[in-house]
């Protein structure tokens, strides 16, 4: 039997096949902005400034850096790009990303918006999860206090986000789809963790539905994902579980010297990674537990997750293993993986501008702050570029 081929993230051909020269060029110019920390924290000022205002900003958005992080403004304006990963064996997850709302009637917008997602996604294999998060459905400060002292007010409100959750979960289900809970800031976390495991406990009995999220740059991720494993072995339900490094590392470091505790966070990227790679592993290991869905940008993780599945025998296919980039970044990566048959996705990013700019200014920071990801988009990028100048 022939040994089995395992991607190369160096094959820039692969990686960019499905972008024309304009593209890439667009690309390069976003990235070579992103590496100058000075320069993305200006504009992002500006753009705050803007958005307070309400000046219209769309003319120079638009064409740009929405172009190359987000599908559309609405799911039907996102269909070429679903389209487009189609063709290329990448599947999508629509992900609505309004942030900032303030009032229970736009958090029912937003419910209804996932809602229409999750419809959208039915019956229709281009589509991989649906996703949301809770913080899009509850309003702000709700999910930092512990549910044993809320007020009267509060309860109330709290009742309606269960409803919200509870409905796109149900209807998930309905339309035998997946879905994910992304991850939030460790004050919030606790309620995000419990409402996930009700809601994997109610759904996922056959297989997962409700995937939680876990954030392996916490140093103390991997043990609760061990318990929440062992849990779910004596209740009888799958953790559909998606494994990321973490984004929020500045802000909780800069929280809890201010507030004067512990710092969450893991003391170093090597601690970091260590964690994530046994996470993996571990759940590998307990693949009749475990579903797992792999949201990194990290090369040496997703060679390692394939060289594991080889090593233990498992189909580049099987369902229960997933991998996922974000639109515009990691192409290397999830367009190599598509190419040798693994189930592999695209986060994309859809919603009106005005409403997606806390988005892209989040995204902008988060491109400055990772260790080597802008420059290596990049070199990737020019790599390609003049590739295709040789021919």
């Amino acid at each position: 039997m022939s040994k089995k081929v395992l991607p190369n993230f160096d094959n820039t051909e692969l990686a960019f096949r499905h972008l024309s020269d304009s593209d890439l060029r667009r690309g390069r110019i976003l990235f070579e902005l992103l590496s100058r920390p000075w320069l993305v924290g200006i504009g992002s000022l500006f753009a705050k400034i803007a958005l307070a205002l309400r000046f219209p900003v769309a003319w120079a958005i638009k064409p740009t850096v929405y172009a190359q992080f987000c599908g559309g403004e609405t799911i039907e304006e996102s269909e070429n790009t679903i389209e487009l990963l189609s063709k290329n064996g990448v599947r999508t997850i629509l992900d609505y990303s309004a942030e900032g709302i303030t009032s229970e009637e736009e958090l029912d917008s937003t419910c209804s918006e996932i809602l229409a997602a999750i419809k959208a996604a039915s019956n229709d294999s281009r589509h991989a999860f649906s996703v949301f998060k809770p913080s899009g459905l509850s309003l702000q400060g709700l999910l930092t206090k512990s549910t044993d002292k809320f007020t009267v007010k509060e309860e109330e409100e709290w009742e309606r986000v269960l409803g919200r959750i509870r409905s796109i979960c149900s209807s998930t289900a309905d339309a035998s789809g997946r879905v994910l809970i992304d991850a939030e800031e460790s004050w919030i976390q606790d309620n995000v963790d419990e409402i996930a495991e009700d809601m994997m406990s109610d759904y996922n009995r056959e297989t997962a539905v409700v995937f939680t999220t876990v954030q392996l740059y916490r140093h103390d991720r991997l043990q609760y994902l061990k318990e929440l494993g062992e849990r779910a072995k004596e209740g009888g339900f799958k953790v559909g579980v998606k494994l990321v490094r973490g984004a929020y590392m500045e802000k909780e470091r800069a929280r809890a010297e201010k507030l004067g505790y512990h710092s969450p966070i893991q003391p170093n990227k090597e601690a970091t990674d260590k964690d994530y790679d046994e996470a993996m592993k571990y759940c590998l290991d307990n693949l009749g537990v475990f579903h797992i869905f792999a949201g990194t940008h990290n090369s040496e993780s997703t060679l390692l997750l394939c060289e594991e599945m080889t090593k233990r025998g498992i189909q580049n296919d099987d369902f229960r293993i997933s991998f996922s980039q974000l639109l515009g970044m990691s192409d290397q990566i999830t367009f190599n993986l598509a190419a040798h048959g693994y189930n592999v996705a695209k986060y994309v990013p859809y919603g009106p501008i005005r409403e997606a700019m806390p988005y892209l200014i989040r995204r902008a920071k988060e491109n400055t702050s990772v260790a080597g990801q802008t420059s290596r988009e990049l070199s990737l990028i020019r790599k390609e570029l003049e590739r295709r100048k040789a021919l």
